[in-house]
């Protein structure tokens, strides 16, 4: 006889109940466990995420930044070292899909050498034209405070 509230409809019911639970129950947990991330997978797209710029922001690499490119680099870098591609592949990938621009600190090269030499040289710059208007300004204050000496005026 069947408990109270509690309707046997056949033989094994309980069974297959308990086995429909379990397995709702495994899916549940594999769907879980796919969810959370690898650690050592975030490691390392944080750690190339760092040696990324940001195509869009200025000066800003793409762990820095929260432009949506930068989420879009990062997933692909995610899905390409998840399918097992080093870092120095993925990096090159890029490299070769963006150019030397998407690394934070470029190789130098005679495609990048400006990019290196250019902080050397606007300070440099920047000093010659202030020391060529200084020598501009003392030279025509000493021309005007310069006596006429023997000249063709002279009496």
């Amino acid at each position: 006889m069947a408990e109270r509230g509690v309707q046997a409809v056949g033989p094994g019911t309980g069974a297959w109940a308990r086995r429909a639970g379990a397995l709702l129950l495994a899916l549940a947990a594999g769907a879980a466990a796919a969810a959370l991330p690898d650690p050592v997978l975030e490691a390392r797209v944080a750690r190339l995420s760092e040696e990324l710029r940001c195509l869009v922001c200025r000066n800003q690499s793409l762990a820095d930044s929260d432009a949506e490119l930068a989420r879009d680099l990062k997933r692909e870098l995610r899905e390409q070292l998840a399918a097992g591609r080093s870092e120095g592949e993925v990096r090159d990938y890029l490299v070769q899909r963006y150019g030397d621009f998407v690394l934070y600190r470029p190789p130098l090269k005679a495609s990048t050498a400006l990019l290196w030499i250019a902080p050397l040289l606007l300070p440099l710059a920047g000093l010659a034209v202030l020391w060529s208007r200084w020598r501009r300004a003392r030279g025509e204050d000493d021309e005007d405070a310069a006596p006429v000496q023997g000249g063709e005026g002279a009496a």
